[in-house]
Parts: C-alpha cells; structure tokens; sequence
C-alpha cells in the first residue's frame, strides 16, 4: 500500500535578524503611527488596535529609505520562493504593495486572503512575549463537508489549522490565497510588522 501526499500549502521562512535593519524599521514604523493622520484615521474607524499604513500610505520605498532597502532583500526571498514553487513567470514577482503594523495589546486581525496577488508575506520587526501569533488555515477546508476533526497529535501538514509564534527577523512568505489572521495576544508591549504583496 502507498499512501501519497498531494497538493501541499508551501510556507516560505527566512531568518533576517539583522540588528540596524529591525532597529531602522522599528524607528520608522514608530514615525508613521504618529505622522499619518490618515492612517490612524482609518485605523480607528475599522477598529484596528493600533495603527496600519495598509490604506493610506502606498509609497514606502519611495518615502523612506528602509523600506527601499528592505524591498530589495524581500524580492530576493520572493523569487527564490517563487523559483521553488515552480510558478511559470515570465519575469520575477513584482512587489505589489507594502505596509506597516503597529498592532497594541490583544489587537488581531480576522482571517482573510491577499486578493489579485500570487505572493503575501510578512517580517517580523519587533515580538514582545505573548504577542499574537499567526494563523494559517488549510485551504480545502471549506470543501471538507464532513470530515471529521483531526487528533491532537496530527502531523502538520494534516491540520485544519498551523499557528506560528513570531520572532523579530523573520520573514514569512505564503501563496495569496492562504486564509490567514492574527491572533489576539497578551502582550504588554507593540508588535511591528511590515506586511506585503508580489503580483
């Protein structure tokens, strides 16, 4: 007997624990929560427990840069994931769109996809303790009408659900259509992020 495994979910992860990026990152995060109006505004009024860059600010390689720098390395990590996905591209992923997180205590985000893009990601800039992890969801969930639940000690390719606990510099990349949220945490402190897409 042969039991094959197919149509795997690929989660790409990288370790860029470089101290002068996180700490320009983190500065420049920090920066915006307090120079856009707009995105505080937009912030509150979705009930986002902080602040987001995602709906107001589309230019962050262009406005500062670290993020023109950081743009560069996460291209780099995107083709190569792209490369090992043997997606069919006529040329490299392009990045799309980038956006800080400046998420508060027990702030979270609801499940959702990356729409009109093939590649999303994050990097983890700042993770106190008990800060929210990130929650990935097996794409064929929806369609398993009467599946039973998975036990305990299932591997993790055979889970409905795969959380990951953040660390500071580290890069997750994931195909768009990955149901994902975060989690609430505990945390007494922030969690900065940069998200992003790659069409």
């Amino acid at each position: 007997m042969t039991i094959r495994q197919l149509f795997a979910t690929p989660l790409y992860e990288a370790d860029l624990a470089d101290a002068a990026l996180l700490a320009e990152l983190a500065h420049s995060i920090r920066t915006l929560a307090g120079d856009d109006e707009a995105g505080r505004r937009w912030s509150r009024t979705h009930g986002y427990k902080g602040y987001t860059s995602y709906a107001s600010l589309n230019d962050l390689p262009r406005r500062d840069p670290v993020f023109a720098d950081f743009a560069r390395i996460i291209l780099k990590h995107a083709a190569h994931f792209a490369d090992a996905l043997a997606f069919d591209l006529p040329r490299k992923p392009r990045l799309d769109s980038l956006w800080v997180n400046f998420l508060k205590s027990a702030g979270h985000h609801s499940a959702h996809i990356h729409p009109h893009s093939i590649l999303s990601g994050t990097f983890y800039v700042e993770v106190p303790p008990g800060a929210g992890a990130i929650r990935f969801e097996d794409p064929r969930l929806p369609l398993m009408m009467a599946a039973p639940t998975r036990r305990a000690d299932a591997p993790e390719e055979m889970r409905p659900f795969v959380t990951v606990a953040p660390r500071p510099g580290q890069l997750l990349l994931w195909e768009s259509y990955v149901r994902h949220e975060v989690l609430p945490g505990t945390a007494k402190a922030e969690r900065l992020s940069v998200s992003f897409n790659f069409a």
